[in-house]
């Protein structure tokens, strides 16, 4: 396995696309680490410090992604090194997409990444330089033998499926407040995750203690559904600070935070500043973490301190959660996988990645129910591939990975 993860990793990607605004410093990549199947996938992203390196890293993380969550294509990324809060963003997005937009029509898709808004910046702005759907590029290159009335069915099954509004009650609450299945199945795949893993190596999620890093719409979420399957959330940790209750939060305090967060912002009268927390919330016994926020946050001392509490199940919500250089397997990466059961990004965040693939099918149903429960069971048939080649509850991410490379061979 090291061998081919070596290879991998060192595999130069077969199209880079540099770009570089003429209007402000933004500069953008497009990274096609392989065109498997003649098409690609990956979203895109805007951040600030971003560089080519990491572009290149989040592409290779997508096609270990693809292996899990389908089609047969290759991995991409597309990133933008730019503040998110400068009032020139819309621009810079409006120069980036008129320029890839042939690539987008082609034989690559994307969809909303870090700081991007899928329904008023992505899905407005690629309309206006002729696509259908962001990810119209892989329609084309991967159905061109089924003629343009099938491509248009899938387009449309796309179109309308990703922007479907949540309405069944067995799902979210009803509320004034209405969610995109796009805002809250990658939640919902992590909270799956925890599920399926005790299911599958012994135990039951209901009673165990949880902490939340991160709360946008994936840690939120997440948050949200293991706190209705009985999961007690005992801190929740966020840039704007941290909630800390070794009781437990109530579900219903949780479903409030998940509805009333503004600007993926944790707001509560219970929050403590940021400073306060960032030393006590590592030192809280805990069963499960659910790093959901940036990459590259969590430290060698910060994983010592939670196995120290008791951690048993780490399920990444993030790409790259631990501070290391490698793409994958790095030290930390291999410490937390040799040591408590950690079930890697690639398979418990594929649920938006595995709804697109599946609205893309010929069987597609688009009603809740269909897609949250296609989510559920791509995450099982790959957790299950995993416990059937080690059933030890160690070196899951290692199993999980060497199964994905064996894929793309």
């Amino acid at each position: 396995m090291r061998e081919l993860l070596k290879k991998f990793e060192n595999m130069q990607p077969e199209i880079v696309f540099e770009w570089s605004d003429s209007e402000t410093e933004a500069e953008g990549w497009l990274v096609i680490n392989s065109l498997r199947g003649g098409a690609a996938g990956g979203d895109t992203r805007m951040k600030p410090g971003l560089d080519k390196n990491e572009v290149i890293q989040l592409a290779k993380n997508t096609a270990i992604k693809n292996t899990v969550s389908g089609p047969a294509i290759g991995g991409a990324k597309s990133g933008i090194n730019f503040n998110p809060s400068d009032p020139r963003k819309a621009g810079v997005l409006e120069r980036w997409f008129k320029v890839v937009s042939p690539i987008l029509k082609s034989y690559y898709g994307t969809s909303a990444g870090i700081n991007i808004d899928e329904t008023t910046e992505l899905i407005p702005i690629t309309e206006e330089y002729g696509l259908w759907h962001p990810q119209e590029g892989i329609v084309n290159a991967l159905y061109n033998k089924g003629g343009e009335p099938k491509k248009i069915r899938k387009i449309g099954q796309l179109r309308q499926g990703l922007s479907k509004i949540v309405e069944n009650p067995k799902y979210l609450p009803a509320s004034q407040i209405k969610f995109q299945i796009s805002d809250v199945i990658t939640g919902y795949g992590l909270s799956e995750a925890v599920q399926h893993y005790y299911k599958l190596w012994g135990g039951t999620a209901s009673g165990k203690k949880a902490i939340i890093q991160g709360w946008g719409n994936v840690g939120a979420a997440a948050a949200y559904f293991l706190a209705k399957e009985g999961v007690q959330i005992i801190g929740i940790m966020s840039l704007e600070g941290a909630i800390i209750d070794k009781n437990g939060l109530s579900p219903e305090e949780i479903t409030s935070l998940f509805l009333n967060k503004e600007d993926n912002k944790l707001r509560s009268e219970k929050l403590i500043s940021f400073e306060s927390a960032k030393d006590k919330i590592w030192d809280l016994p805990t069963d499960i973490f659910i790093p959901a926020a940036k990459s590259r946050l969590i430290q060698k001392d910060h994983l010592n301190k939670l196995i120290k509490g008791g951690l048993e199940l780490i399920v990444c919500g993030a790409n790259f959660p631990f501070v290391e250089n490698d793409i994958f397997l790095g030290p930390v990466t291999k410490m937390a996988d040799d040591r408590v059961s950690l079930i890697p990004d690639f398979i418990s965040n594929a649920g938006l990645a595995r709804i697109a693939a599946y609205l893309m099918s010929d069987k597609a149903q688009i009603t809740d129910e269909a897609m949250f429960q296609d989510v559920s069971k791509t995450v099982f048939r790959a957790l299950k591939k995993c416990h059937t080649f080690n059933p030890q509850k160690t070196k899951i991410a290692q199993t999980a990975l060497e199964i994905a490379l064996q894929k793309l061979q």
